[in-house]
């Protein structure tokens, strides 16, 4: 590893699996500091994953909808570190029903995951960023963010809102300086494709994918971990695609 991630302090939500947890251990073998957040359900596995990394790191239990809660975490991260200097909006929820089919409590708590709380993570950490003298936000979307899926009416709507109040906090952001960037991963073998995707759905998706094969939660880490990092300075409003070429169709 680099280190490219040196003095650096983190905040990472959905980190107990998956894509978080790939970042998370990414992150501390390249040096950073982290803050590692799930829902309450997810605390004893966030605390084996802290436990075994090879650096500092805290855990903090919250709902990323909740504001409150994203303020207790930030102020927790300057406490425990100093400062802020990354987020990244990993946590995120699936549904995959189409328009007709998606109620409108399903709608909201999608929407209220993915799009609000990507929104209340952002407004809470610039304050603490313009202290530490700027910093970088991650957030992640997905392919579905840049292209229809024929489905998932909900999910594909906030992740598109991700992409562009991403580029929109870019511009706004930009003399802080704080970089903002979206990261747009394909099928990535995770928990949320195989217990939420149909299986046929998954063989259509690869079937389309020319790399022919589900990304690894630790490819995706490694995206997030560049433009988190220094090495990533004149990167900001942009969309980072790890989709195995899928979109270039």
């Amino acid at each position: 590893m680099t280190r490219r991630l040196d003095g650096k302090v983190a905040v990472i939500t959905g980190a107990s699996m998956g894509q978080g947890a790939a970042e998370a251990r990414r992150f501390a073998q390249e040096g950073a500091r982290l803050v590692l957040c799930d829902l309450p359900s997810r605390m004893a596995e966030l605390e084996i994953l802290s436990e075994g990394l090879p650096t500092e790191a805290i855990t903090h239990i919250f709902d990323v909808t909740e504001e409150a809660a994203w303020q207790s975490a930030v102020e927790g991260a300057e406490s425990a570190f100093g400062k802020l200097d990354v987020l990244v909006n990993n946590a995120g929820m699936l549904d995959m029903n189409g328009v007709e089919d998606t109620s409108l409590e399903t709608w909201n708590r999608v929407v209220s995951v993915n799009q609000t709380g990507v929104f209340l993570g952002m407004k809470a950490v610039v304050p603490a960023m313009k202290r530490a003298g700027g910093g970088s936000i991650v957030n992640i979307s997905s392919i579905f963010g840049l292209i229809g899926s024929g489905g998932a009416a909900a999910y594909t709507s906030t992740k598109g809102a991700v992409r562009l109040l991403s580029k929109t906090a870019a511009v706004e952001l930009a003399s802080v300086p704080i970089r903002v960037n979206s990261v747009h991963p394909g099928v990535i073998d995770t928990a949320m494709v195989t217990d939420g995707v149909p299986d046929e759905v998954t063989t259509a998706l690869l079937a389309a994918t020319p790399l022919g094969r589900k990304g690894r939660p630790e490819e995706i880490a490694a995206g997030v971990a560049f433009l988190a990092s220094d090495e990533a300075s004149f990167i900001t409003g942009s969309e980072l695609v790890i989709d195995g070429g899928y979109t270039t169709g």
